[in-house]
């Protein structure tokens, strides 16, 4: 169940609360909020506390709602029995003490899924956290395929610290919230990019930060790239501009790509990038008028029907990459959230702007943490 609330007032979160609970006494909440609307989070936790209902959420850029990007209002994703959930605050950037942590979410986790079927880990991670790579790497160790794999970012398009996560009584930054979804068969993730030939190697990285390519300052070779196979000048007054549009890609050992957007500049000319970007990866440069849109929707669409069956009608939840509606610009970026509305005919599609996003390389395959993205399931 999914209900879009315009108004976010006490009022019309209870009357709704009032409504839901009386048709799902064991109702639960995961609620997606826009960062316009987060200073309305104590709101929605009182009113949740008021009719004992459980809740989790995030705030995001933006919501999604059907063919649109939405700044106001909320959702309401609705369970007729709150499923297990834990929330997770101030990871730990080190690598070590990133692996400990992992092992530590991945017991809590494991003690919740023996024998069960067809369960999705969802994960809505902090896009603060530098280190999302490693913390899917040691979970997929502990957990294998014993679970799908979906979530994606939540935070500010700004990139600057936001407590972005909640529950019932607190909300959090550097944090992790997730929820195993019962009888789900997970989701599909899609960016229609296609690579250049031309490959470089990240010689040099720590956690989302490039320093060196080929053995060079990142920026330096970025701006050499740009210049090279796209006849661009991009320089450090107009990076904020250009960078969004001119990704890398990780190209893995099965040729898939993994979007990785720049979105910050050093001084010393190391690139910050959404994601992690492990030492010695190879990396191509992207354009943004190479993405496939018709290519990444069939795709979507017959990924879902491939997990699902037939979508018509159904409810689906949508998150879709802030860095791609960025690159392509808004007025493409509505006009594929609607044409994913009409290729699928789904009832309902609710979901968000994110910031990175978290999906399987395969159905029942290891997780990738990507940009750029739409990643898509059955709610």
């Amino acid at each position: 169940m999914m209900h879009y609330l315009a108004q976010v007032d006490a009022g019309t979160i209870e009357r709704k609360l009032a409504e839901l609970q009386a048709l799902h006494p064991g109702l639960g909440i995961c609620a997606l909020l826009p960062e316009t609307e987060k200073a309305k989070v104590p709101v929605l936790q009182a009113a949740c506390a008021q009719y004992k209902v459980p809740l989790v959420g995030a705030i995001f850029p933006a919501l999604v709602r059907d063919g649109q990007f939405l700044t106001n209002g909320l959702w309401l994703l609705c369970f007729e029995q709150m499923p297990y959930f834990a929330l997770y605050d101030n990871l730990p950037a080190e690598t070590e003490e990133a692996e400990s942590a992992a092992e530590k979410i991945a017991s809590d986790v494991r003690a919740q899924i023996d024998h069960v079927p067809d369960l999705t880990l969802f994960m809505l991670f902090d896009a603060m956290v530098p280190n999302i790579g490693t913390l899917l790497d040691t979970l997929y160790l502990h957990l294998a395929n014993r679970v799908h794999y979906a979530g994606a970012n939540a935070g500010s398009e700004t990139f600057q610290p936001m407590p972005c996560l909640f529950d019932s009584s607190r909300t959090v930054q550097n944090g992790l919230l997730l929820m195993l979804l019962t009888q789900h068969k997970g989701a599909i993730l899609e960016h229609g990019y296609h690579t250049n030939p031309h490959t470089s190697y990240a010689t040099s990285t720590k956690g989302n930060c490039i320093s060196q390519i080929d053995w060079r300052p990142a920026f330096e070779v970025y701006r050499e790239l740009v210049r090279e196979h796209f006849g661009e000048e991009v320089t450090a007054e107009n990076f904020y501009q250009y960078g969004v549009h001119f990704p890398f890609g990780i190209v893995r050992a099965n040729h898939h790509v993994v979007v990785r957007i720049p979105v910050m500049l050093a001084e010393d000319g190391s690139l910050f990038c959404v994601g992690e970007v492990p030492a010695n990866s190879v990396l191509t440069l992207l354009k943004a008028p190479t993405v496939r849109t018709v290519e990444t929707l069939h795709n979507l669409h017959e990924g879902l029907k491939k997990l699902n069956g037939d979508v018509a009608g159904a409810e689906l939840l949508l998150f879709y990459c802030a860095g791609r509606r960025l690159h392509l610009g808004a007025a493409m970026a509505t006009t594929e959230l609607e044409a994913f509305s009409g290729l699928t005919h789904a009832g309902q599609v609710a979901g968000a702007l994110s910031l990175g996003e978290i999906g399987g390389s395969t159905v029942q395959g290891y997780p990738l943490f990507h940009n750029a993205t739409l990643v898509a399931s059955r709610w």
